[in-house]
């Protein structure tokens, strides 16, 4: 089975074939979503001290904070299906 890597910046990266969602973390719901991962030990930050600009929800149940946009990290996620498809 070969695993892509998708670059969440930073030099951070995720298996792409793992990846469930890519949002913006500025609703409440995504604010609610990122406190309980925390509290249940499941939250990534990959932000590096940077602002979070997205949370990418993991088949794992884990939640990852990114401090690219979430369309950056889509367009990315999109172009690497292209090319692997």
């Amino acid at each position: 089975m070969d695993q892509t890597l998708l670059n969440i910046g930073f030099g951070s990266s995720l298996v792409s074939e793992r990846i469930v969602a890519i949002v913006s973390p500025n609703s409440a719901p995504m604010k609610r979503l990122k406190d309980e991962a925390k509290d249940e030990k499941r939250l990534i930050d990959a932000t590096h001290g940077r602002r979070t600009r997205s949370i990418i929800i993991m088949d794992s149940n884990h939640v990852v904070l990114s401090a690219i946009q979430a369309e950056t990290i889509s367009q990315r996620y999109a172009m690497l299906k292209e090319t692997t498809a």
